[in-house]
């Protein structure tokens, strides 16, 4: 069991090793039963779930791939169907091809899908484009309270932070931390991580200790959290830790996320392994082309930071920025698009 102390109390959850075990386990399960009969109610819920899961923590990449395959094999075997349509939106929802996910929402709607699906992805689509953000907190703020809810309080958490409200943020991630009523590690590494993010990079003055603490804490949670590493190494790297940076990237080298060589690469540099630096340069660069070519939208705006960074290419970063910044007018698609615009250095 994994137990987290300090700023929060009795919260246990299943070896993180363990869990992932299990999710892949279970992944291949609910495949193996999709292509025996693909349109069988809740197979295909399950593998959406699965698959994201693969992707948000693990770094599986190819994970969305193998949703658009469940799609097209979906649309496929039930092409009228509402489930079709709303695992449809679900999964361009995850791929950040918005509009489409908004047409696919339409048309889930019209064909009866719950309301309760329905409402929740909708609410989803509105917060990550930020279209009436306002309206939003005040229905994120509804479902947060409601009884036995606890999943509701980290998008809460998120838009507090998009806000400015980062005290807010905080205790609300904290407060879903102490509430959480399952045993799975995946919920309070998620909630950690988005402290981390709150402290490291989100307020206008980072307080990297404590961003730190919670990344350490999102990896206790779940060793093979691709992200949690990746953020955390760049923080020891900020601070000339270069042997703890390597000691949280290699394990994470095999998940074949592009940030990881990208940030192996830097550290290679810092320590003047400059054939090193070179070689993972080479493999971050060729990962995000492949990522950007099949799944641009979801990439760019990791793309553009890269390449306005150690990716050494300010044109390819405007373009990247500008496909972002069209897709979803955020505040933070617009600030990042106006850095590199004035040509400053963004990462």
């Amino acid at each position: 069991m994994t137990v987290v102390s300090d700023a929060v109390e009795c919260i246990s959850a299943t070896a993180g090793d363990i869990a992932a075990i299990n999710l892949e386990s279970a992944r291949q399960r609910a495949w193996n039963r999709f292509w025996r009969v693909p349109e069988q109610p809740g197979i295909a819920e399950s593998i959406v779930e699965q698959e994201q899961l693969a992707a948000q923590f693990m770094g599986d990449l190819a994970a969305f791939d193998r949703l658009e395959l469940l799609v097209n094999e979906l649309t496929q075997a039930a092409p009228e169907s509402a489930r079709t349509a709303l695992i449809a939106a679900q999964v361009a929802c995850s791929l950040h091809r918005f509009a489409e996910a908004r047409e696919s929402l339409a048309l889930a709607m019209r064909r009866g899908a719950s309301k309760e699906a329905t409402d929740r992805l909708a609410l989803t689509l509105d917060q990550a484009t930020g279209t009436n953000l306002r309206a939003v907190l005040t229905v994120r703020r509804e479902r947060a309270a409601r009884p036995g809810r606890w999943e509701e309080r980290i998008p809460l958490g998120a838009l507090l932070a998009d806000l400015g409200e980062f005290d807010e943020a905080d205790r609300i991630y904290v407060e879903a931390l102490r509430t959480y009523p399952d045993v799975s590690p995946f919920g309070p590494a998620w909630a950690s991580f988005q402290l981390g993010m709150l402290w490291g990079e989100t307020v206008p003055a980072p307080e990297v200790e404590r961003a730190a603490k919670w990344y350490r804490t999102a990896i206790d949670y779940l060793p093979c959290y691709v992200k949690a590493r990746v953020h955390l190494a760049e923080l020891y790297l900020d601070d000339g830790r270069t042997h703890d940076a390597i000691a949280l990237l290699a394990p994470a080298l095999e998940s074949g996320d592009p940030e990881v060589s990208w940030r192996l690469a830097d550290i290679a540099h810092a320590n003047g392994s400059h054939r090193e630096a070179a070689l993972h340069l080479a493999a971050a660069r060729s990962g995000f082309e492949l990522l950007l070519a099949k799944h641009p939208l979801a990439f760019a705006d990791h793309g553009a930071e890269f390449y306005a960074g150690s990716g050494n290419n300010p044109g390819r970063a405007l373009e990247l920025a500008a496909l972002n910044l069209a897709n979803r007018p955020t505040k933070r698609a617009f600030e990042q698009h106006d850095r590199l615009t004035r040509g400053s250095h963004y990462a």
